[in-house]
């Protein structure tokens, strides 16, 4: 009976995972230099469209600006307010288009650093199976987000596969309902080292067929049955730390 107990303590050990989501995720962060960044200026251009994030310690200031034409759109969200001005007049919008305009800008720089926003206070993140893509090991994370905090796409699911070699993101994948909803999945095209942090470029997938088990993407992406739709490249990266 002894031998038994031992043996059962002994499996529940060693299907304990060795590391929890929280210090993964964290660890991610400390190996791509990304917490310089809670401190720092970060701009680039995506797509035609100029994009600025300051962050001083909690505080932040995120941009979008644009030429249409003769007219430059200048969007700025902050921790308190969305304000867009038009060849720099304030223009005065309705909630529902702050809001929409808001998440807009939001959704570029929060991609633009991952996995740094995965320790916001709104999100919660939890560990599931260990897989293999491309014969590599991944630790894989599921996060999902607070009704309160977790802005206007709160009930969106995303997975995240870190490498077990050195807990770089190398894969990323998210399940959304706005327009209609569906999915996509991400690979890394391109890591750069800019002063010492990893920014990192993704091509874009989303499945062949939508009636899909979302937690099981990889293996998708793994059998080639996802489809390449675009790719996210950020171009003229400048960081710029405070002092």
């Amino acid at each position: 009976m002894r031998y038994m107990y031992a043996i059962c303590i002994l499996f529940l050990v060693s299907c304990k995972p060795q590391f929890t989501a929280q210090e993964i995720v964290d660890k991610s962060i400390e190996n791509s230099n990304l917490s310089a960044l809670k401190n720092a200026t970060i701009s680039f251009n995506f797509r035609k469209k100029f994009y600025q994030a300051n962050r001083n310690n909690g505080l932040f200031e995120f941009i979008k600006e644009e030429k249409k034409d003769s007219l430059t759109i200048k969007d700025i969200l902050s921790n308190d307010s969305f304000k867009r001005y038009v060849n720099d007049s304030l223009v005065e919008l309705s909630e529902k288009k702050k809001k929409g305009y808001g998440n807009s800008v939001n959704s570029v720089h929060y991609f633009s650093i991952l996995p740094l926003g995965l320790n916001d206070k709104a999100v919660f993140k939890k560990i599931l199976e260990e897989t293999a893509i491309k014969g590599k090991d991944y630790y894989k994370i599921e996060v999902t987000f607070s009704e309160e905090g977790g802005g206007t796409d709160f009930d969106d699911v995303f997975i995240y596969w870190f490498s077990k070699d050195n807990f770089q993101l190398d894969y990323l994948a998210y399940k959304y309902h706005t327009n209609g909803g569906g999915v996509r999945f991400r690979d890394v095209k391109k890591e750069t080292l800019v002063d010492g942090i990893r920014i990192v470029d993704y091509n874009n997938y989303k499945p062949l067929n939508k009636d899909i088990d979302f937690y099981n993407i990889d293996k998708l992406y793994d059998e080639g049955k996802l489809k390449k739709v675009s790719e996210i490249i950020l171009e003229n990266v400048q960081i710029k730390l405070n002092k």
